[in-house]
């Protein structure tokens, strides 16, 4: 098994331009075959439970605008795993409290036109050990320590990181992946005041050995 590239939440369609690209050199530049989006790739702005901006897009022209943004990381990666976002589960969570029954609502990869596309609330590589989740239980470190197992997380843009732990028995890691998120958007509102979002990627390497975090470079922009 090769090395696996792990994307930040994209929050389409408010991902930041350039980061695309940015995943494309990082998968080129450590021999990637395999990709793991850490979820959110969808932000759902319009069904939030926060707050929304009353000027923004209507609900037809967001997910449409998001459809297209998500058709390049899925023409550029047409075999992928997602672990499901907070974001990503709002309009199924409002079908549910609406007492819509499940039968009536599309697959994530049937609207997104995303057949290739696993979407799973968590992934655990039995082949390196590793686990993936998109992070609203507490930080990767910390998950990493409770369940002693190296983890990979989402969820906080602010934090692109990797922590390593060494006991007796083991060596472990919890990796913090960074976002996509463009701040400058409309739906980043609530981050326009406090830490900014690390722009990053990150690759799992080595059989699951060695976590390395990949900055985007922003010159003037952030």
């Amino acid at each position: 098994m090769g090395n696996t590239l792990v994307v930040g939440d994209l929050h389409a369609p408010f991902c930041k331009g350039g980061y695309l690209e940015h995943c494309v050199r990082a998968w080129n530049e450590y021999g990637c075959d395999s990709v793991v989006f850490i979820g959110d790739v969808l932000d759902n702005h319009y069904s939030s439970y926060h707050e929304t901006d009353p000027d923004g897009y209507s609900a037809g022209e967001e997910l449409d605008r998001a459809i297209d943004q998500l058709g390049d990381w899925v023409a550029t990666f047409p075999d992928a795993v997602i672990t499901i976002g907070n974001h990503d589960r709002i309009v199924g969570r409002k079908c549910f409290s609406s007492g819509v029954s499940k039968r009536w609502v599309r697959t994530y990869q049937d609207v997104l036109d995303a057949p290739g596309w696993n979407f799973v609330e968590e992934y655990f590589d039995e082949s390196t050990g590793v686990l993936y989740q998109h992070g609203e239980g507490g930080t990767a470190r910390t998950v990493a320590a409770r369940e002693q197992v190296s983890t990979v997380q989402g969820h906080r843009h602010s934090e692109a990181y990797a922590w390593h732990l060494a006991n007796r028995r083991q060596r472990l890691w919890g990796m913090q992946v960074g976002c996509g998120l463009d701040r400058r958007s409309y739906a980043a509102a609530y981050a326009r005041v406090g830490p900014k979002p690390a722009i990053a990627c990150a690759v799992v390497a080595d059989n699951g050995r060695l976590p390395i975090v990949s900055m985007m470079e922003l010159g003037n922009d952030f």
